[in-house]
Order: structure tokens, then sequence, then C-alpha cells
């Protein structure tokens, strides 16, 4: 501020400009100059420098406590969001491990659905050769009887060809019962 003066009084040429003695009411200088002196004086009395200071001394702190706030919301918020970064971590290990189960648990049932599989057709397969063997043997019995039909037939058919007699005729119906006995 003082810097500021000086260059003003002496950069100001009119000042320079005034005639006679410079204690001299008629001297602008000298009159400025108390003036000045008054004012600065007034100033220094009332304690308007004081006052500033301590209007300035009470903004600073103002703006310390403002900072000091700013610092610690900053400190807090930095807080919170390192808790949300440790929670999306866990989550993400959550979901990873969900993901893995799930993928163990697909793998094991598509297993089990597999064998589940082999053994129904297995049994399927066991049924079809059961199937297959019972009418095989339905078959053969058919066969059989149908062989023994025949063959009693034809029997009787020769025996009565041969034959005509009544004593043979018991014999013979005999010997067909006999068969057919051994054959069933």
């Amino acid at each position: 501020m003082k810097k500021l003066s000086i260059l003003l009084s002496l950069s100001a040429t009119p000042a320079l400009a005034a005639s006679g003695p410079f204690f001299s009411l008629r001297n602008t200088d000298f009159i400025v100059t108390i003036a000045f002196l008054v004012f600065v004086g007034i100033l220094v009395y009332f304690k308007v420098p004081q006052i500033i200071g301590g209007l300035l001394d009470k903004r600073a702190e103002g703006i310390r406590a403002d900072l000091e706030e700013a610092k610690r919301l900053r400190e807090e918020a930095q807080e919170i969001y390192a808790t949300y970064e440790r929670r999306q971590r866990e989550v993400q290990s959550q979901a990873d491990d969900i993901v893995a189960n799930a993928k163990r648990e697909a793998l094991a049932q598509a297993e089990k659905a597999k064998v589940d599989l082999d053994h129904s057709i297995e049994r399927r397969l066991k049924a079809a050769e059961d199937q297959i063997s019972s009418a095989e043997s339905d078959a053969i019995r058919a066969v059989r009887n149908s062989a023994v039909q025949t063959a009693v037939a034809a029997a009787s058919e020769v025996l009565r060809q041969q034959g005509v007699a009544a004593d043979r005729s018991a014999e013979i119906d005999q010997a067909i019962e006999e068969v057919a006995q051994r054959l069933h």
C-alpha cells in the first residue's frame, strides 16, 4: 500500500507545481499532506485497521474451517467409496461363486440325467429281450403243439389205414394219449 502511495505522489506532477513555502496553508501539497495524516489518524483512533484485520482474520478462520470441513468430508467420502468398493468386490465374488455353483450343479444334473438315461435304456433293452424270449418260447410252444397235433393226426390216420380191428383201436387210443402226454 505504501509503495502505491509513493508511486502516485511521485507521478503527480501538478503537486510539484505549487509555489511558495511548503509549510504554508496556501501550499496545496501541505494541505493534502495534513488532510492525509488526519485521515490516517482518524482511522487509527477508531481502530479501523484492527477492525479490518479482525474481519480479515474472521474471514480467514471461516475459510480455514470450510477447508477443514471439506477435508473431513473428502476423507469421509473416500471411506464410503472404499466401503462400496469392498462391498462390490464381495458381491462380485459371491456372484462368481453362485455362477460356479450353478455350473457344477448343472454338470452334475447332466451327468445324473445321462446315467438315468443309460439305466432307462438298459431296462427297456432288457424288457425287449424278455418280450423277445417270451415270444420265442410262445412260438416254440405253438410249433410244438402244432407238430404234436399233426403227428397225432398222422399216426391216427396211419393206424386207421393199417388196422381195422377193434382191439387195435384201443391200443391206438392209448398210444395217442401217451404221445400227447410226453409231448406236453
